[in-house]
């Protein structure tokens, strides 16, 4: 079982990639993929980022927490098992994998900032795919 909150945004989707991020504090990336208490998703582009939608893990279950992010183009995480990285991986989801915890808010200053700048080659894709 879980809870998802939902945000209405006005802003188009237009050069937007959506990320999710795994929490426990809501403040930092500070949760393994699998023992996650909640994700929290954002829509990020040039001008800027709007969360999007927050997920509340009640139960632990790899399938239903991959079918929650439905949607997500990247997660981040500080770790995550094999079967769960072939499953997000393979439902078309980026995942990033810090070893340390790191901010949610410092991470998206940063996403924008790339997006502005020269985004790596698998977040270009991400866009042109949206776009098509």
């Amino acid at each position: 079982m879980s809870s998802t909150i939902k945000v209405t945004s006005n802003n188009d989707n237009n050069g937007t990639i959506r990320v999710a991020f795994a929490t426990n504090d809501n403040e930092n990336i500070d949760a393994h993929f699998g023992s996650a208490k909640q994700f929290n998703i954002y829509d990020i582009s040039k001008d800027g980022f709007d969360i999007s939608t927050i997920i509340k893990i009640e139960t632990k279950d790899t399938d239903q927490t991959v079918a929650l992010l439905s949607g997500s183009d990247i997660v981040y995480f500080v770790n995550i098992g094999p079967t769960a990285a072939a499953k997000i991986i393979n439902k078309g989801i980026f995942p990033i994998k810090y070893k340390e915890i790191v901010s949610i808010d410092g991470e998206l200053k940063k996403l924008v900032e790339m997006l502005n700048e020269n985004p790596p080659p698998f977040i270009k894709k991400i866009i042109e795919k949206k776009a098509a």
